[in-house]
């Protein structure tokens, strides 16, 4: 099966996913909050969103050549032992979800050894999907169908750009960092694959991510990052190093950055200066 049938499969099966999500956000369907043992909430809206992108997945893509990495399925630190692999994320801001800031997705991805090849981010509020893959583009479906590319904007951004960041996962060094840093604007968001997809719509220039005493995980980066890079913009730590998916470790432990790549190697090398200037602030 080639690669852009398998991109429309995903898609169909996004929507479908999109379409339980909803249910549940709306009210049609009533969910349950479980807390999680790493104290992360897990809703019943998650468990029926992953079993149904597992169940419909597994239907065309057999689990002895295909991996699964699954948020919602992750259970150990071990490499799933195949070339292809399924990394998904059935909801991408869980916490956004309860809150009804409607600033929530789903991911699905699939890797060949550790990189994105085919990619989707469902928005469900706003009924339309961003999928890419790999070497083809990034196109946005809407619910009617419609189909466009989309591209990222040629804007220089070293000069005041504007940030897209997390609104809960920020602590004081975090916080160091952006207040040091002359910007345009900052926008506070939950769900990594939203953040992206104002990149994308060119509501934002960069978003930025610096490990704590967490980290995102392989399911928050791998769809999100096909997305991006394939409408032109750049998806690396501050070192310029692209992330490796099914490591082992899903944990994407260090100093994180998205951006519509015009000027992603200054932003990395400036980022990298402020930030190596606030934690020795921090020492003295």
């Amino acid at each position: 099966m080639k690669l852009k049938e398998i991109e429309t499969i995903t898609r169909s099966i996004a929507w479908g996913a999109s379409k339980i999500l909803h249910s549940y956000y709306c009210g049609k369907n009533r969910f349950e909050t479980i807390e999680s043992s790493k104290g992360n909430p897990v809703t019943t809206a998650d468990i029926k969103s992953n079993a149904y992108i597992l169940k419909n997945l597994q239907a065309f893509f057999p689990q002895d050549t295909f991996g699964y990495l699954s948020e919602e399925n992750y259970k150990n630190n071990n490499c799933i032992k195949k070339d292809w692999v399924w990394i998904i994320d059935p909801l991408d801001g869980t916490k956004e979800f309860i809150n009804q800031t409607g600033e929530y997705a789903l991911h699905i991805a699939l890797a060949y050894k550790g990189r994105p090849y085919v990619g989707v981010v469902a928005i469900p509020e706003a009924q339309t999907i961003y999928f890419a893959t790999k070497g083809y583009g990034t196109f946005v479906e809407k619910l009617n169908h419609k189909i466009t590319q989309i591209k990222v904007s040629n804007k220089n951004t070293i000069k005041n750009p504007s940030l897209v960041v997390s609104r809960s996962h920020r602590n004081n060094r975090f916080q160091s960092l952006i207040n040091s840093f002359s910007t345009k604007d900052i926008i506070y968001m939950g769900g990594l694959g939203k953040k992206i997809t104002t990149i994308l719509e060119k509501k934002a220039d960069v978003y930025l991510s610096i490990s704590g005493k967490s980290a995102p995980k392989d399911w928050d980066f791998a769809a999100p990052d096909l997305i991006l890079t394939e409408a032109g913009g750049k998806f690396t730590y501050f070192n310029g190093d692209t992330p490796i998916y099914n490591r082992g470790d899903v944990s994407q432990w260090g100093n994180f950055i998205a951006s519509n790549g015009s000027s992603h190697q200054a932003l990395c090398e400036k980022f990298m200066n402020i930030l190596n200037h606030v934690d020795k602030k921090a020492i003295l």
